[in-house]
């Protein structure tokens, strides 16, 4: 019997038109799986969540009472971001660390993990995406909340917010000028990844659809006390709910994506 529930819908209006999710929220891991041969303290890196981002969406979702999905597993089990072809999809070195648990995986549990966690969580994105639109008749805003470590492999890493994108620009160009306006947070535009990602939750969810959207990511030490979340709630919720205000965003309209045809 399954003893974790794969992802947590937090109930909002659908009238709104906005969808946020976190795919990365939560370290958990089913009973079944130990710690996958890791010591404890792997599940406090950013190899396991994404530190933080829970307590910026469920505040989001108080102040704009907009419908959230969240995964409630760990990516070290299996990672919600990638499409199911993707090799990095099930992990066996993050970061330096070895996961003993992932390294062999046999087909059968592969698809297990597939079948148990990857697409009951992206059924519910789907479904509440779905739920959005037929509520409005229109297309939806999805945003996606996720956070990156301060440093990688030694190297600072400037941006305290970034946003990811592939090709559709509708929502990312208002939702940076908005970050930048106040002149007081760095922000990266596609930093400190790119966010192309063939099969990934937006190109699955948003770009093949036409769906506006857009990715943030929010530095992991601007993020890791309640303070900062919430002083990250009060910046965000206002901003989201401007764009979200904006029609043109409420419409299909497909844009080719960097990573090869659909």
């Amino acid at each position: 019997m399954q003893d974790l529930p794969p992802f947590e819908i937090i109930n909002g209006d659908p009238a709104l038109g906005l969808v946020i999710l976190a795919d990365h929220a939560t370290n958990r891991l089913p009973e079944r799986y130990g710690r996958l041969g890791l010591p404890e303290s792997a599940f406090e890196r950013h190899i396991a969540y994404d530190i933080g981002v829970e307590g910026v969406v469920r505040g989001l979702n108080a102040r704009l009472n907009a419908p959230v999905v969240m995964s409630r597993f760990s990516r070290l089990l299996i990672d919600p971001n990638r499409g199911e072809d993707d090799p990095t999809l099930v992990m066996r070195i993050s970061d330096g660390a070895i996961i003993p648990g992932n390294h062999p995986i046999t087909p059968e549990e592969w698809q297990y993990r597939l079948e148990t966690f990857h697409r009951p969580y992206h059924d519910a994105v789907s479904r509440t995406i779905a739920a959005v639109a037929d509520k409005t008749g229109k297309a939806p805003l999805v945003l996606s909340m996720h956070s990156f470590t301060p440093a990688w492999k030694g190297i600072p890493r400037p941006w305290q917010v970034t946003v990811l994108w592939d090709s559709d620009p509708r929502a990312v160009r208002p939702l940076l000028a908005e970050l930048e306006a106040p002149g007081d947070v760095v922000v990266g535009d596609n930093e400190p990844y790119d966010g192309a990602l063939r099969g990934d939750t937006m190109f699955r969810h948003c770009m093949k659809p036409g769906i506006a959207h857009a990715l943030i990511e929010i530095r992991q030490d601007e993020i890791g006390d309640e303070a900062g979340i919430a002083r990250w709630v009060d910046r965000l919720a206002p901003v989201f709910s401007r764009l979200n205000a904006d029609e043109s965003l409420h419409t299909y309209e497909i844009h080719p994506s960097r990573t090869g045809p659909y």
